[in-house]
């Protein structure tokens, strides 16, 4: 009877606990939909400031009116991270034609690869090569390939339902695809857009020359998946057409710039940190709402519902709005070298940057051990929706802080839409959904509470 009794009072005692995470869930999902301010915050980032790319003006409005609207929640402390970060200006619209005859020429749609040289004055003409990667290129050896303009056309794999899979089986032809075709001769290199898609708008992205030297270091640019189609089936029937493309873009002297970061003091583990994070920058070409306005905003918004739900963290939490993501990571590399440097225990960092989509879960850099814990939280999330807890790569920003001991996650929203708009001119406010946006800063200030609250 005794044994029978403590089940009893087990059983009760643990309804209790599950209860009473399942009403702040709720609490959770009702402020942040009803009375939230992440819409609100991306409404300004997007409308009112716009691309924010590293070292620009931009970036700079940009920080200081996220630090101020942190200060405005009533955080323990608000300060700028100093770090620098590179400069790449893009200069005039970027313009290209197809030249299949003497005077016959078409215009496609291209933009500068971000960290690319510019093209000679005037712009530059030459017969194209094309190929479906790097391999394929380094294949056909220098004989083939100097003088030409590379065109590589190997697009996202669409049977690959994860797009973020299907986005890293090519990105490294924009990455490193100027670099491997200037150590053969070519004279510029053309990347096929990384989207999904089919439409007229060029993906910008970062790109690296590496060590080459800068006589080497040729100029690239991504071309519209319509056009990309368009300059293949043209060269098809005449492999002699010449592509002509002119663009004005530099790259300058580093600057300043800095990581927002703001937080809410532990009462019972002040030194155990949880953070949550975007990243501030974005490129120019957009406003940036969804890579990563949205997730900067919902970062912010977790850390206000706590103080909205008057809830009182065990362990430290921050939110860090990592400056230069895109082209260079040294907001994420500064703030770990730092956290290194005090002996900072970050138990758990969370970051969104993969669309302000629904959400449909994380995705976790963890052992064994933590991921048995997730599968215990699971019924709490899945009144929401929220069925998707995988392990992998967490997030650009919040990698360089993971340790054998700690654990990072990334927010996994539906990414079928995501690359529609990743690095384009579409990528603005218009395009994200208000709701979609709250429940993904809601799922967020979830699990931070679940990780406050128990550990990990």
């Amino acid at each position: 009877m005794k044994h029978l009794a403590l089940t009893l009072a087990m059983l009760l005692s643990f309804s209790g606990f599950a209860q009473t995470d399942a009403q702040v869930f709720k609490s959770i999902y009702s402020a942040s939909l009803t009375k939230g301010k992440s819409y609100e915050w991306l409404d300004y980032l997007s409308n009112q400031i716009g691309g924010r790319l590293s070292g620009s003006l931009n970036a700079e409005k940009a920080v200081q009116y996220t630090k101020e609207e942190l200060e405005k929640l009533g955080l323990d402390k608000v300060w700028l991270q100093p770090v620098m970060v590179p400069k790449w200006v893009r200069g005039n619209k970027e313009y290209a034609f197809i030249e299949s005859g003497s005077g016959v020429t078409t215009t496609v749609n291209i933009c500068a690869l971000g960290g690319s040289v510019a093209t000679p004055i005037g712009g530059l003409k030459a017969p194209v090569l094309e190929v479906d990667g790097i391999a394929s290129l380094q294949a056909l050896g220098k004989e083939q390939v100097a003088g030409k303009i590379v065109f590589f056309n190997r697009p996202m794999q669409p049977d690959i339902i994860q797009t973020f899979e299907a986005y890293g089986g090519c990105v490294d032809q924009r990455y490193a695809g100027a670099m491997e075709a200037g150590k053969l001769g070519a004279v510029g290199v053309i990347v096929r857009s990384l989207t999904l898609r089919m439409d007229d708008l060029p993906h910008t992205g970062s790109m690296t020359y590496g060590n080459l030297p800068n006589a080497q270091r040729i100029p690239s640019a991504a071309i519209s998946t319509n056009d990309a189609e368009k300059l293949s089936a043209m060269l098809a029937l005449d492999p002699s057409l010449k592509f002509f493309f002119n663009q004005t873009c530099r790259q300058l002297a580093d600057v300043e710039s800095f990581n927002v970061i703001g937080e809410i003091i532990g009462s019972e583990f002040p030194n155990e940190y949880i953070i949550v994070g975007g990243h501030l920058d974005s490129w120019d070409l957009g406003d940036g709402s969804h890579d990563d306005g949205a997730g900067c905003a919902q970062s912010m918004e977790v850390l206000r519902l706590f103080k909205e739900l008057g809830i009182k963290p065990k362990r430290t939490l921050r939110v860090v709005l990592f400056m230069n993501e895109e082209n260079g990571l040294r907001g994420a590399k500064k703030y770990a070298e730092e956290a290194k440097q005090k002996n900072e225990n970050h138990i758990f960092s969370l970051e969104s940057d993969a669309g302000a989509f629904t959400p449909r879960g994380f995705q976790f850099d963890c052992d064994d051990a933590f991921m048995d814990k997730m599968a215990k939280w699971e019924p709490l999330f899945k009144p929401y929706l929220i069925h998707y807890f995988e392990r992998g790569f967490s997030g650009a920003d919040v990698a360089p802080l993971k340790t054998d001991s700690n654990v990072c996650a990334g927010l996994r929203p539906d990414s079928q839409r995501y690359f529609d708009h990743h690095h384009a001119a579409n990528d603005v406010f218009e395009h994200v959904n208000k709701r979609e946006l709250e429940l993904g800063a809601a799922t967020m200030a979830s699990l931070i509470y679940l990780i406050d609250k128990y550990g990990i």
